[in-house]
């Protein structure tokens, strides 16, 4: 049994050491003291972006005048937006050398008529020369002549959409005036051995004057 201890006892000095806590205060993680509590960093606000739209204009422009330049050359200098001029001679020799249609040739088109396809192949029931034109008002016409017999050809190149209009006279020939997909109109020449189709978007008179240089 201890002995009683005197009511005027002071308590032991509970003081630390330099650079401890105090015995009745937990130390926190890392020898620290749990009571510390630093103040959080304020939370970071992201930045504004200071670019103006003056400033993205700006560089859209630097980016946009390097094309337009490219493209300038391209048009000025290269021909960009000119169509690509073919020979149709030797389409034209093929087909006559295979001598299963008589081949026509349009002769005294004005020099502001371009050829821009020529092809002769076989195909079933027949063979087909076509010559693509680009006319003086830059519309697309095809000359095409076949030997495929007409009530398969003509479905074929027309459509469903073709239609007759009737006939008309061009160089001493009668031609049958069709409509055709779209916004296009044909020109048809019947005859025992080839048909002779002009189709286009191009105008009437065009067409007309496609037709009637056949020689």
């Amino acid at each position: 049994m201890e002995p009683a201890q005197p009511a005027d006892r002071v308590p032991a000095d509970r003081t630390p050491p330099d650079g401890q806590p105090p015995a009745d205060v937990p130390a926190g993680h890392g020898g620290e003291s749990a009571a510390t509590d630093p103040t959080p960093p304020p939370p970071v606000v992201a930045g504004k972006s200071e670019r103006s739209p003056k400033d993205m204009a700006i560089s859209l422009l630097v980016l946009l005048v390097p094309i337009a330049l490219l493209l300038a050359f391209y048009r000025g200098f290269l021909g960009g937006d000119q169509a690509t001029t073919v020979d149709p001679a030797p389409a034209i020799e093929q087909a006559r050398s295979a001598n299963v249609f008589p081949v026509s040739q349009p002769q005294g088109l004005g020099s502001d008529w371009t050829t821009v396809s020529a092809r002769y192949q076989t195909v079933e029931g027949g063979a087909n020369l076509r010559l693509g034109y680009l006319t003086p008002e830059g519309r697309g016409v095809q000359l095409l002549q076949s030997s495929v017999p007409a009530d398969r050809l003509l479905p074929a190149e027309l459509t469903s959409q073709g239609q007759p209009q009737g006939p008309t006279e061009l160089a001493g020939r009668t031609w049958q005036l069709y409509t055709a997909r779209g916004n296009q109109q044909a020109l048809v020449l019947l005859e025992p051995t080839r048909t002779v189709i002009v189709i286009g978007d191009a105008r009437d008179n065009e067409l007309r004057e496609l037709a009637g240089s056949l020689r």
